[in-house]
Parts: C-alpha cells; sequence; structure tokens
C-alpha cells in the first residue's frame, strides 16, 4: 500500500483522513506492522536443469588434472576501458586530486584496453593480455597461447592436457565455432596440447575463480587511478599482490582483430573436436591434428 511513497507523503495522506501523524510516527508503526527499507534483491533468474550437474562435472574435472598435475586455467575478458585521462572509480591517499576530462569522450584519450586474463588455478599465478583492438575469439585463444608460451610451458614443461575453466558467452562463448577453431590452431596443433574445455552454466560467471581472485585484486590496486597510457595501465596490471601469494605479468597485443569472421565449410571440418558424455555442449575437448583419429 506504501510502496514508493517518503515518510512525509505518508504523514499527509494520513492527515487528510483525519489522523495527525507526524512522519516518525509514521516510521514506528510501519516498523512494528513488519515493514522496512528494502533495496532490489537479486534472487529472480531462469531456470537450468543442468547447472548442478555441470557444476559438479566442473569439480571432477578439476580433481582429475590436479592429481595429474596438470595446468588448470580460468579466463575471462575484464571490462573494456578507456585508455587518458579519465575518472577511475574508488580512492586513493594523495595530498590533491588527481584532474580528469570532465567528458568520458573516446577522442579525448590514446585508445581502449581490453584485458583478457589468464589465472592459473594451481600457482595462483596471472596473466593479463591488453588488447587495443576488439574482444573477439581468436584474441581471446592467443592471449592462452601467449600465456603458454611465456609461462605455461614453463611451468609445466611435461604437460601434454591444459583444462580450460570459461564462461558461457562472450569470445569464449561454448556456442561459437571461431572460438574453438582459434584454440584448435594456436594451441592444440601449435604446442601439441590435448585442449578440455568446460564451460560454467548460464548466469553462473562469478563462480568462474579468475572473476574473484585475479580481477577484483586488479580493480582494487587500479582504483582511483587516472588510466593515463597504456603503460600506466600494464603497470598497475603488474603492481597486483595478495597476502595469498598472488602475482600478475601483462604484456600488451596492439593487433588488429576485426570482427563477423565467418569459418568456411572445410575449416570446420578440420575442427578435432571430442565431445564428452557428460553435457556435451557444455563440455569437449580439442585434440591435436596429428591425433585426430
Amino acid at each position: 500500500m506504501w510502496t514508493g511513497l517518503r515518510l512525509r507523503q505518508i504523514s499527509r495522506l494520513l492527515r487528510r483522513l483525519g489522523l495527525r501523524v507526524c512522519p516518525n510516527t509514521v516510521r514506528r508503526l510501519l516498523g512494528k506492522l513488519g515493514y522496512a527499507l528494502h533495496a532490489n534483491r537479486k534472487s529472480l533468474g531462469a531456470p537450468c536443469a543442468e547447472r548442478n550437474r555441470q557444476f559438479r562435472y566442473l569439480q571432477r574435472q578439476r580433481r582429475r588434472f590436479a592429481k595429474e598435475h596438470a595446468p588448470i586455467i580460468s579466463v575471462d575478458t575484464k571490462k573494456r576501458e578507456l585508455v587518458g585521462r579519465f575518472k577511475n572509480s574508488g580512492q586513493v591517499w594523495s595530498r590533491r586530486a588527481v584532474e580528469v576530462h570532465d567528458h568520458d569522450f573516446p577522442s579525448l584519450g590514446q585508445g581502449v584496453a581490453i584485458p583478457y586474463g589468464v589465472y592459473d588455478v594451481q600457482a595462483n599465478r596471472g596473466f593479463v593480455a591488453v588488447g587495443t583492438s576488439r574482444n573477439t575469439p581468436i584474441f581471446a585463444a592467443g592471449s592462452i597461447g601467449q600465456w603458454w608460451l611465456r609461462e605455461g610451458r614453463h611451468r609445466y614443461p611435461h604437460a601434454t592436457r591444459l583444462l580450460i575453466l570459461a564462461d558461457n558467452g562472450g569470445s569464449n562463448g561454448a556456442n561459437t565455432n571461431l572460438w574453438k577453431h582459434a584454440l584448435q590452431e594456436k594451441l592444440a596443433d601449435r604446442f601439441g596440447l590435448f585442449v578440455t574445455v568446460c564451460h560454467y552454466p548460464t548466469g553462473a560467471s562469478k563462480w568462474n575463480p579468475i572473476e574473484h581472485r585475479l580481477f577484483s585484486e586488479i580493480s582494487k590496486r587500479w582504483a582511483g587511478q587516472p588510466l593515463v597510457d597504456y603503460p600506466t595501465v600494464l603497470r598497475l596490471i603488474r603492481e597486483t599482490r595478495t597476502t595469498t601469494g598472488l602475482t600478475v605479468s601483462s604484456s600488451l597485443d596492439t593487433r588488429t582483430y576485426p570482427t563477423g569472421i565467418k569459418l568456411t565449410p572445410a575449416q570446420i571440418d578440420q575442427l578435432s573436436v571430442s565431445r564428452h558424455n557428460v553435457l556435451p555442449h557444455w563440455n569437449y575437448t580439442l585434440l591435436p591434428n596429428q591425433n585426430r583419429n
């Protein structure tokens, strides 16, 4: 009955009915009736019958790879940022406030930063490739390839298998053939790896380890600090540390990644995808083409 009305409005409405009640009394009486101020609470969502089954399967895969000392990585793209003297949410200790542009016009900056992250679950190490073009499946798979070339193959010199934990949409979406083709080309065939991908159910991206173990820490590190140029972006990412031992490396990827690329039937036929028996639309392994048969 009182939805959307303020205490003073309720008091005025009651006065019209002949009841003289001040706003403070209205608050007290509403409290006795069980009313309180509430913000919206996120609790409604599209039901996903396969959600729990996928989470259980993810846990089994993680235990299996960990037991074999095979690498497990969590991947995702962090929010796209404007690079320049723009306002960045948060506060820092300083003698005077840093002045920034009063409008976030892209023309005032140097470009955009698209951070694609790779979080090594077992080593507690992060790697972020900062792109300057677009967030595409080729950029995503190429960033994982950079991680393997720079860190992964040295940390896991005897590994032949890799487990990737990814969200269910975006550049690394489960329904994107270009993502699978890029992984095939840039990881499986190039390095001879058996690449297993397990996607989190729709709407469950917050459970992806990279979100709360890497990206949240980077956000804390650069909070309140304008991302004035690309060296600053890379430096703030590399300076991200936690008391639990997290360290992060980063690199700048200035290559251009066009959108709208369509695979030819021949390219699709070259995919060596082995879909798992459990929820095959979310779980699959890409085999190196020399092991296709």
